[in-house]
């Protein structure tokens, strides 16, 4: 076994929302440090996905499973499968994930429950099948949530969204409160701006834009890839004290 704490030789992660954006360069971060994936989105393809030949050039194995995170169903059903696996399921991480944008006085239902259902309640129902068979296994393993600057912050005309990711943080620790004890991690990362298609809108807006960068230390918007660090070092044995943290990528944003 390795010595090495940053070493995921042999462990299976799934991803969510690994098609494009942050879920792919986390799922290809996971595959280059040794992790073989399990990548799930509601449009993934079966075969020949971009996330599975970056996958697959790293020398790592790459399943895909497409589920609409809004249909709880689906989603419950995806973490029996992934429960009962004959290999188990090392590292999760919840990273599938909507946004809709609207005035809160004219903010209607259907986005509110759409965002609550794919960002907040599903993440729920997958962690919880997983982390059951983490118990059950009684060897540990690695819950990783995708949280956001709204966890700490309330955002503008996304109040679906920033109670979503409110609620996320509050649900990494009180998982951690009860897991860590079966040396269970759980963990989230908050990024900060990063240009994905999430942000579109903003970084179309030039006064948004503008002001944004002004108060990012970093000077700029971030990237994927800057997330890489930081799931690496929490899927990781590096992480092994770390628990309940809501972790920020954010180029010093919380920091201004």
């Amino acid at each position: 076994m390795s010595t090495h704490p940053f070493d995921l030789t042999g462990k299976l992660a799934v991803v969510t929302g690994a098609k494009r954006g942050l879920g792919k360069a986390m799922a290809e971060a996971l595959a280059a440090a040794g992790a073989d994936i399990i990548g799930v989105s509601a449009t993934l393809e079966p075969n020949g996905s971009e996330v599975e030949r970056t996958v697959e050039s790293l020398g790592r194995s790459f399943s895909a499973r497409a589920v609409d995170f809004s249909d709880r169903d689906a989603v419950r059903s995806l973490g029996a499968e992934l429960a009962t696996l004959e290999r188990p399921v090392d590292i999760l991480v919840n990273n599938a994930g909507t946004i809709e944008r609207a005035p809160a006085a004219e903010h209607p239902d259907e986005l509110w429950d759409q965002v609550l259902q794919v960002n907040l309640s599903s993440q729920f129902v997958l962690s919880r099948e997983i982390g059951r068979a983490m118990i059950a296994r009684g060897m540990g393993g690695k819950i990783i949530f995708t949280a956001s600057l709204l966890s700490f912050q309330g955002g503008i005309n996304v109040p679906g969204y920033a109670a979503a990711k409110s609620g996320i943080a509050g649900l990494t620790k009180a998982l951690s409160n009860e897991w860590a004890v079966h040396g269970i991690n759980v963990n989230a990362i908050a990024p900060g701006y990063i240009a994905t298609d999430n942000t579109e809108a903003l970084r179309n807006d030039p006064s948004r834009s503008q002001a944004i960068l002004d108060r990012i230390p970093a000077g700029r918007w971030g990237a994927a890839g800057d997330m890489a660090g930081a799931v690496v070092f929490l899927a990781s044995p590096a992480s092994d004290y770390v628990s309940g943290t809501v972790l920020p990528v954010d180029g010093g944003w919380m920091g201004r």
